[in-house]
């Protein structure tokens, strides 16, 4: 994993569910913001918008940093390769710099996947490969079976769950986290104790979340159609929260409120 990758994948815009004119204008106020680290998935939908509203964003390919992942449905011998060259097709793309399996496989058989991952990027169509959603057992199982670095294993990250077994995992393996649903749909703003301590630091309660992500080692992903909290949730870089504080909201990770879960999403894994 390159430098260029790390730096900028601690900040990623995420693009879920945003589509056509409400994509562009996301994108365009995220790359005004400051990001260059962008993420899309086949499952998504929205890889052409994503791609369209990128090349003509005024921002040079090589300054971006950006990820698709595979939809389920292609993880197969016969879809996989024809998938991701299409998401390179819309997306005006030679290659991403970071491709993903969006889901494990259900049964929990990963090695045909990765593999198949590898061939990906053995054929330049990916910079780097990653997993999401990928229990701690698939993460030690993927470390063992690839020969190449996993940059990411992109998974529910915020305050109010306990990711502890991931984060063991990750000093493990090697393989970093990387967050989605990042204020948890919003849940986060239900608890006066983010606002309190960004008060102290004069940040708001969004940013105290995101930088609380961030020094728990993990890559912060968000996404908003407002200019102003795009903005908001990029300049996080510019404090950092005591062990005092870290330790507050630590605790609230014994709330273990799942955002993602089976009443959503009939294929998911057993979670950690």
């Amino acid at each position: 994993m390159n430098i260029f990758f790390q730096k900028s994948y601690q900040r990623s815009f995420g693009t879920y569910p945003l589509r056509g004119k409400d994509c562009t204008a996301a994108i365009t106020a995220a790359l005004e913001a400051g990001y260059r680290a962008f993420d899309t998935a086949q499952m998504y939908g929205n890889e052409a918008d994503v791609g369209q509203s990128l090349s003509e964003g005024g921002v040079n390919r090589s300054e971006l940093c950006v990820s698709t992942k595979v939809h389920p449905d292609n993880d197969s011998d016969d879809k996989f390769i024809a998938s991701v060259e299409r998401s390179l097709e819309v997306l005006r793309m030679d290659s991403v710099d970071a491709l993903l399996l969006h889901w494990p496989p259900i049964g929990g058989k990963i090695r045909p996947s990765l593999d198949r991952l590898r061939q990906a990027l053995d054929r330049g169509l990916a910079r780097n490969i990653g997993v999401s959603n990928f229990t701690s057992r698939m993460m030690r199982e993927t470390a063992a079976h690839l020969d190449v670095p996993v940059v990411t294993n992109q998974v529910e990250f915020h305050p109010l769950l306990n990711q502890d077994i991931l984060l063991g995992a990750t000093a493990e393996t090697g393989i970093p986290l990387s967050s989605y649903t990042s204020v948890a749909r919003g849940e986060v703003f239900r608890y006066p104790l983010f606002g309190n301590i960004g008060r102290g630091y004069g940040k708001n309660a969004g940013q105290v979340v995101l930088r609380w992500i961030l020094q728990k080692g993990v890559s912060v992903s968000t996404m908003s159609t407002k200019r102003e909290n795009i903005r908001s949730n990029f300049d996080i870089m510019d404090f950092t929260l005591s062990s005092v504080d870290m330790a507050r909201i630590d605790a609230l990770t014994l709330t273990n409120k799942r955002i993602v879960n089976s009443s959503l999403l009939a294929w998911l894994p057993d979670w950690d």
